[in-house]
C-alpha cells in the first residue's frame, strides 16, 4: 500500500474510533435536555422514535435513564466483596444506559422482535424504557406522563408495584421524587427548544 494511502486509512480508522467514543460518552450537560439533544442528535432521533412507537413523552425515559446510569453506556451495579478482599459478583445483572436486567431485556427482545438489540446502545435502551412504561400503563394503569410512579414500577417490577413494595423503602420513594423533579425540569426545557430541534436548528 502506498504511504499516502496508508496514512489516509489510519486517519479514517482513528476518526471512526473517535466518533464512536464521543457517541457513547455521557453528555457534557446532563441537567439540560436541550443541551443533551443539541450535543447528541442521534439521541434526539431515538427519543422521537420511542415517542412515536410507545407514546411515552421523551422527558420521562430520559429522567429514568439519568437516575439509573448517569447516561453511561457500560454502567453496572458495583462489585460485591467478601471481607473486603474477595469479589463474589454484582448485586444484579443490570447493565447499560437503562440498567435493564438480563431477564427483562430478554422479555423485551422476545415481545418486540428486536433480537439484535444491545443494552449499551442508546437507541435500544430508549426503546426498552418506552416499552416498559407502555406495559406499566397497561398492567398497572400508570400514566406514561407520571415519572414518579413509572420509576417506582421500573425499579420494583410490575408485580412489586402492584403490591406497593416501595412503601417499605423510604429511600426509594425519595429517589422517585428526584426522578419526577428531573422529568418536570426536562419537560420544561424541552418545551422551549423542541420547535427549533424539529425544524433543523442548532446541530441539525
Amino acid at each position: 500500500m502506498p504511504q499516502t494511502s496508508r496514512r489516509l486509512a489510519i486517519c479514517s480508522l482513528l476518526g471512526t474510533a473517535l466518533l464512536a467514543g464521543c457517541s457513547s460518552a455521557p453528555p457534557r450537560k446532563p441537567d439540560n435536555l436541550c443541551a443533551i439533544f443539541e450535543e447528541k442528535s442521534d439521541w434526539y432521533a431515538a427519543a422521537l422514535d420511542m415517542n412515536k412507537r410507545w407514546g411515552t413523552p421523551v422527558h420521562v425515559p430520559m429522567a429514568i435513564m439519568y437516575q439509573e446510569s448517569g447516561f453511561r453506556h457500560d454502567a453496572r451495579p458495583p462489585m460485591r466483596w467478601f471481607l473486603g478482599l474477595i469479589p463474589y459478583g454484582r448485586a444484579s445483572s443490570a447493565y447499560g444506559y437503562s440498567q435493564a436486567k438480563t431477564g427483562t431485556w430478554s422479555d423485551y427482545e422476545r415481545e418486540t422482535g428486536n433480537s439484535w438489540s444491545s443494552r449499551d446502545d442508546f437507541s435500544d435502551a430508549m426503546d426498552f424504557v418506552g416499552w416498559y412504561t407502555h406495559k406499566t400503563q397497561s398492567l398497572n394503569g400508570v400514566s406514561k406522563w407520571d415519572a414518579r410512579n413509572q420509576y417506582l414500577a421500573y425499579h420494583e417490577g410490575w408485580g412489586g408495584y402492584r403490591n406497593q413494595s416501595y412503601n417499605a423503602k423510604g429511600w426509594l420513594l425519595g429517589v422517585a421524587s428526584k426522578v419526577d423533579q428531573r422529568s418536570r425540569r426536562y419537560a420544561s426545557q424541552y418545551n422551549q427548544c423542541k420547535d427549533e430541534l424539529s425544524t433543523g436548528g442548532w446541530f441539525w
